[in-house]
């Protein structure tokens, strides 16, 4: 495929991981915000509605408990005093000086008769005398024995309402009337304080101010919305509406006086609902900031899966490449191996001719047609170096031909006295090569073990090759070591591989030996030396083990049982 190509695949590939890591968190997590958010919203306006119902209905029952109370202080005075002991003189002023020790709320008070005349008066006014039977206040408490009207201007051209009840029969009916300070009561309905905006009045049947209104409303002025004068019963009643200047509200009205008055508790909606507001723009700072760290995440998580798929890509190209190698490198071996075949054959012609010519000397000697002299002490010692020379080729290619010989498995006995140095040998050229002390500690008395000699010559080599792939790495050309040894222990022989190199970290130690698994770089290794290893020794009912530390050195173990001969002779020594 063609690096343009290839890059397109993967920007494809980046693209679609993107939007699904994207949507996927992303959907679940908008749902949930966006029913939690309608949840909340929900909750809170619920809960501001039942505030403002609450208030209504608190300050409901506190402003009819005034009027009540003011009722019944003219109640027990119409029962504790009759209409000619409170007409007398000066009687009503005593009077009147005990309610106002009782309650600041009362401005005057005074008596009529069944007629309307103010039989007597006591109070900041002159009112002695006047006619008040077609007052609708008068009229009112004449049929229902009690009264508190709305606010009137009267016969002081000022506003007020009073508190009236009637007593007697007949001719004998007679009222007791008094006047609430409104300016008192007005600081008793606007003491609601609700937020910033928050306020409480009171209307009347026909929408008139009975209180003031801090936002705009004196009193006996007509109300300029219309909030369902007519609606409700002793209940409350809620709303959220414009007022006449086109500022939403939250309203709470209730009835109260009998139902001739109506209580307001209203709040900006913006004041009422800043909670819900404030919730509004942290669900949106959390949308921003949720979808920024998903959309920040599914782009790392991405990149960093595109990056993985690209070395995995990498790798496997990399283990076609050596597997390619490793077939040529076993095609070389097989060539070697004949090779080697081949060159025996004419090494055996050279040791005849080598031995025939050492022959011929030793006879003309005899026969004493050879002199001794230089010259033939040279041609005996040129004789003796090609014999040396002839065995040093036989041994190389001797052991070529035991490493590249593919036969079935064949366990024999193999004394590793003799097996583990001939495997060095093979590895001491590298190791000279490469500036590595190679170190073979292998006694005479080495034990015998039954293997297949060419899978052991594998493993010790692939052993001690890769210890001098580590001490390399850590050393360069100077001060590695890698030795080898053999030794006894509880009727078994133990082969050690020991190396000063990088050694394995305490992560990958338990994964060495897992196929394809490889500490080195990409190109110098397949993962497969190890993991071969392990199954050729466990196959000879071995167990190979390992320890380490980083940057100290490694040493590989590998456990075989003696041969039954050896453990015979042990078990007798």
């Amino acid at each position: 495929m063609r690096p343009a190509t290839t890059r397109h695949a993967y920007d494809v590939l980046r693209r679609r991981i993107l939007m699904t890591m994207i949507m996927v968190p992303a959907v679940p997590f908008l749902l949930a915000l966006a029913v939690g958010v309608h949840h909340f919203n929900t909750a809170v306006r619920d809960a501001t509605l039942q505030r403002v119902v609450r208030i209504a209905e608190d300050h409901r029952d506190a402003i009819q408990a005034f009027l009540d109370e003011r009722r019944a202080d003219l109640e027990f005075i119409a029962a504790s005093w009759s209409f000619d002991e409170l007409a007398a003189e000066d009687s009503l002023a005593a009077v009147l000086d005990g309610l106002q020790r009782t309650s600041p709320a009362f401005v005057d008070l005074g008596v009529f008769n069944a007629d309307g005349v103010h039989v007597a008066y006591e109070g900041p006014y002159q009112l002695t005398g006047r006619v008040y039977r077609e007052a609708e206040w008068f009229r009112h408490v004449l049929e229902r024995g009690h009264d508190i009207s709305d606010v009137f201007l009267g016969f002081r051209n000022s506003p007020h309402f009073v508190v009236a009840i009637a007593s007697g029969e007949g001719a004998e009916r007679w009222v007791l009337r008094a006047t609430i300070d409104t300016a008192l009561f007005n600081r008793l309905v606007e003491g609601v304080r609700i937020g910033r905006t928050g306020e409480a009045y009171v209307l009347n049947r026909a929408g008139v101010f009975q209180t003031e209104r801090r936002s705009g409303g004196e009193l006996m002025e007509t109300a300029p919305e219309d909030i369902g004068l007519g609606e409700g019963g002793d209940g409350v009643v809620t709303a959220v509406s414009r007022d006449a200047a086109g500022v939403r509200y939250v309203w709470a009205t209730t009835r109260l006086n009998d139902g001739n008055w109506l209580l307001v508790v209203r709040q900006d909606v913006a004041d009422a609902f800043s909670p819900l507001h404030r919730a509004t723009y942290i669900g949106l700072l959390i949308l921003v900031g949720g979808g920024a760290v998903i959309v920040l995440l599914a782009v790392s998580f991405s990149n960093r899966l595109i990056r993985r798929i690209q070395r995995a890509d990498a790798e496997t190209r990399d283990l076609n490449q050596q597997l390619i190698v490793a077939s040529r490198l076993a095609e070389i071996g097989e060539m070697s191996a004949g090779f080697a075949h081949e060159i025996n054959n004419p090494l055996q012609i050279i040791r005849s001719e080598q031995a025939l010519a050492e022959t011929i000397i030793r006879d003309l000697r005899a026969s004493g047609a050879l002199a001794e002299s230089a010259d033939v002490a040279d041609l005996e010692d040129s004789i003796q170096q090609i014999r040396v020379q002839i065995d040093r080729c036989a041994s190389v290619t001797q052991g070529i031909l035991k490493f590249a010989r593919r036969t079935e498995s064949s366990a024999r006995e193999v004394r590793l006295a003799e097996f583990v140095p001939e495997v060095a040998a093979m590895v001491s050229r590298k190791a000279a090569v490469a500036g590595i002390r190679l170190a073979v500690d292998v006694g005479r008395d080495a034990p015998v073990v039954t293997a297949d000699p060419a899978q052991l010559q594998q493993v010790i080599l692939n052993l001690v090759n890769n210890a001098f792939d580590a001490v390399e790495a850590r050393h360069g050309v100077e001060g590695g070591e890698v030795g080898i040894g053999v030794a006894r222990a509880d009727g078994r022989a133990e082969i050690t591989v020991r190396d000063n190199g990088t050694g394995i970290s305490a992560a990958d130690l338990d994964k060495i030996f897992t196929p394809f698994f490889t500490t080195k770089p990409v190109g110098k290794g397949t993962g497969l030396g190890l993991s071969v290893c392990f199954g050729i020794v466990e196959s000879m009912g071995g167990t190979i083990r390992v320890a380490s530390q980083e940057n100290t050195g490694t040493t590989f173990t590998v456990s075989l049982a003696a041969a039954q001969r050896e453990k015979e002779l042990e078990a007798r020594s």
